[in-house]
């Protein structure tokens, strides 16, 4: 069974990722959580959950998130994209979302696709 749940952020979007951390903590504190770098830190200071910190996006934490989708640990990744700034590293961000569907994974890259799947992850 997948146990991992990704958590990633764009810059203007961080602040969103803690609050939604904050909100659903008690759920993520069921799962092993991976992160990009700032956001995962982020995060960990503002909840006190552990999570493993991959590389910043640009430095591809978007990659090394895909290849664990890839592996088939992870039962959802959490991408709060902000759709008004193009990132410069555009092409491991689209990676990470044509992984996440080829392999069927959940992916929510908004609050309000986060919050909907939010109550298949509760542990039964």
């Amino acid at each position: 069974m997948s146990s991992i749940i990704a958590l990633i952020a764009h810059d203007r979007k961080k602040d969103e990722m803690v609050a939604f951390a904050q909100k659903h903590s008690a759920i993520l504190s069921h799962y092993h959580l991976i992160a990009t770098g700032t956001t995962g830190a982020r995060i960990n200071q503002a909840t006190g959950l552990e999570v493993q910190l991959m590389q910043s996006g640009p430095m591809g934490g978007d990659s090394q998130i895909a290849a664990q989708v890839v592996a088939g640990g992870v039962k959802a990744v959490i991408f709060l994209i902000d759709p008004l700034f193009a990132q410069p590293h555009e092409p491991d961000i689209q990676a990470l979302l044509r992984i996440c569907n080829l392999q069927q994974t959940p992916l929510a890259t908004n609050l309000a696709t986060a919050e909907a799947i939010m109550p298949s992850l509760s542990p039964a």
